[in-house]
């Protein structure tokens, strides 16, 4: 039987599900950033200004939809590290799932607002029942942003461990998020190696369940149309879209296009334009690769087995961009 790791049927609406605008530290306006982005083929952009979910409702059409987001820091502290680019963080994106969700969990009323969000905060919704959320750089502390966030209705994303100065013993704590962020065009613009395959296999190999994005987390002209994540929906409706982020029927990429994916006869096979290679990584120490020769590869199979725990796809095609899959696990597949 063929299962279909990618929906057989849908449309591929490409997205950047990290972006700044005017209302924190980025700069473009919002109404510039979708005009920016719908030339370059994109159908949806989730606003994720730093600290300030304010919605944009207004900017959606046939074409475009926009996503209630924003981005938080969780950031040592002065006194915790006095040098303040040694200083790790911790960033997390909460995407609303609802179209109808514009109240900001885990909220501060006087801390926090970056950039020039502090002039937006008089717009922001929020639970004002709720005492004031006070951020720590522990472990703890992101966990319950992460709960509290899931539970309100959000789509949370770890973002750029690398320009974030995490390395695994910060990283390993962290529970309960949807996605992390494979790649993240802004940081590699600015001489990051933003390519976070490590850490994505470190979380899975410790029982995170969790997807992979590809960002631009876009500030400025230079961090544009560097990566972004395909999502396949029955069409571009909000909860539609949102429905299939929670499903993980996306991958994400650099370049390369991912047409096919699916599983039959105990093994994956993936079908794709130009690539120069197609690698598969499992939960174990056994990967698989595919070379071109003669030709570039549309196409490449591999062998599944139980105890792979988890397999993973990229293709990378011949100017070394490279697309990911999702990670998928053996114990949901009947192998």
């Amino acid at each position: 039987m063929r299962i279909d790791l990618l929906p057989a049927s849908g449309n591929d609406y490409k997205a950047n599900l990290h972006t700044h605008s005017t209302f924190s530290d980025g700069k473009f306006t919002v109404e510039e950033l979708k005009e920016l982005y719908k030339k370059e083929g994109y159908a949806i952009v989730a606003f994720t200004d730093h600290d300030i979910l304010i919605p944009h409702p207004e900017l959606a059409d046939e074409n475009f939809l926009p996503l209630n987001s924003f981005e938080v820091e969780i950031t040592q502290t002065a006194s915790e590290q006095p040098v303040g680019p040694r200083r790790k963080t911790c960033h997390l994106c909460m995407i609303a799932l609802e179209p109808d969700n514009v109240t900001q969990p885990c909220w501060h009323r006087s801390a926090y607002q970056f950039g020039n969000a502090k002039g937006y905060r008089d717009r922001v919704q929020f639970d004002e029942s709720l005492p004031d959320f006070v951020r720590t750089y522990s472990g703890e502390c992101v966990n319950e942003f992460i709960r509290i966030s899931r539970e309100k209705g959000f789509f949370v994303t770890y973002n750029h461990p690398t320009w974030s100065q995490e390395s695994y013993p910060e990283y390993i704590r962290y529970r309960g998020m949807n996605a992390m962020e494979m790649t993240n065009s802004s940081c590699l613009a600015m001489g990051y190696d933003e390519h976070n395959e490590r850490v994505y296999d470190d979380l899975l190999r410790a029982g995170q369940r969790i997807f992979c994005l590809c960002t631009d987390d876009t500030h400025s002209a230079k961090d544009l149309f560097g990566g972004w994540t395909m999502i396949r929906a029955p069409r571009l409706a909000y909860r539609e879209v949102t429905s299939a982020l929670e499903r993980g029927e996306f991958y994400c990429s650099e370049g390369p296009v991912i047409r096919d994916l699916y599983v039959e006869d105990g093994k994956v096979t993936v079908t794709t334009e130009g690539a120069r290679e197609i690698r598969v990584m499992r939960g174990l120490r056994r990967a698989g690769i595919a070379r071109a020769s003669d030709a570039p590869l549309t196409e490449a199979t591999f062998q599944l087995y139980a105890e792979d725990g988890y397999f993973r796809i990229t293709v990378e095609d011949f100017a070394g961009r490279r697309a990911y899959t999702n990670a998928y696990f053996t114990d949901t597949l009947g192998l």
